[in-house]
């Protein structure tokens, strides 16, 4: 789907890109429970990182101010980096809006109520690459995309790639600007946060344990039944090894692997009662 595809017709669907809690179908489904042909892709020239706190884990009481572990995941542009995300098509209805600019160009832009699910985001349309159906050995890999001639270019070899939604850093100045004050007071600074996206390489933030364990198991799950019991090191398939050596902690240079072989307790912590579906991966 291009950026400039008249989206907001009735009957239309929209591309979804996860890269964190909508790994796995069973996941993906307690948030979009009518999504349709689940399947993998991969993110070029982003990077996958817990480098934010976010809101919800104060609200839901499983985040640690004082140990720092609060970090939600994001993902932000840099070029060379890349992973693998589920994707998956939703009805369009109430998730996207055509530009009203003077031009009318019918740029594709996410809807009120998409801004509000996922608040402190910048919510944009990228690239992804098909994945092929390999197995959960983990021998999947991008397949060609359909090549298409735009109007205005000679070459009748250009390829454009498929494009897809996804949840990307932002700013502290964009979400006040998009919110106001008085959210930011009440979803963060009353927790004792100060920021959500200015925290640095060596802040130490860390990740929200139930929800890291949460993506884990939604990665390892993405491989199908028969992956077995989990283990760090174990095999559980392309999409689990992606978020195990693609995902970097705040410092951009410690990866999930190593983060959980130092922090073992992590995926033998499990979450509160009420939060047992929410976040059993």
């Amino acid at each position: 789907m291009s950026s400039d595809d008249a989206i907001n017709e009735p009957g239309d669907e929209i591309t979804i890109l996860g890269f964190g809690s909508l790994l796995s179908l069973r996941s993906a489904r307690l948030t979009f429970p009518t999504l349709t042909n689940f399947r993998l892709g991969r993110v070029p020239n982003h990077r996958r990182v817990f480098a934010h706190p976010a809101s919800i884990f104060f609200q839901r009481d499983i985040a640690n101010l004082d140990t720092l572990e609060m970090s939600s995941l994001s993902c932000e542009y840099d070029e060379g980096h890349s992973f693998v995300c589920s994707v998956f098509e939703v009805p369009n209805a109430g998730l996207s809006a055509v530009s009203s600019d003077e031009e009318q160009s019918g740029n594709w832009i996410p809807s009120q109520a998409f801004l509000e699910r996922e608040e402190e985001f910048e919510i944009a349309m990228v690239p992804y690459e098909e994945l092929t159906a390999g197995d959960a050995e983990g021998d999947a890999v991008p397949m060609r995309t359909e090549t298409s001639v735009s109007e205005d270019t000679t070459s009748s070899s250009a390829t454009e790639k498929p494009m897809g939604v996804i949840c990307r850093r932002s700013t502290d100045e964009a979400y006040i600007k998009q919110w106001g004050y008085e959210r930011w007071q009440s979803n963060y600074l009353q927790y004792g946060v100060k920021t959500i996206w200015n925290w640095d390489k060596e802040s130490g933030l860390r990740p929200c344990p139930a929800y890291l364990r949460h993506c884990v198991l939604s990665a390892w799950n993405a491989g199908g039944a028969g992956n077995g019991s989990w283990s760090v090191d174990g095999s559980g398939g392309h999409c689990y090894d992606s978020f195990v050596d693609e995902t970097y902690l705040v410092d951009r240079k410690t990866t999930v692997r190593q983060y959980l072989k130092q922090y073992p307790a992590v995926m033998t912590t499990e979450p509160p009662e009420s939060l047992r579906e929410r976040y059993g991966g």
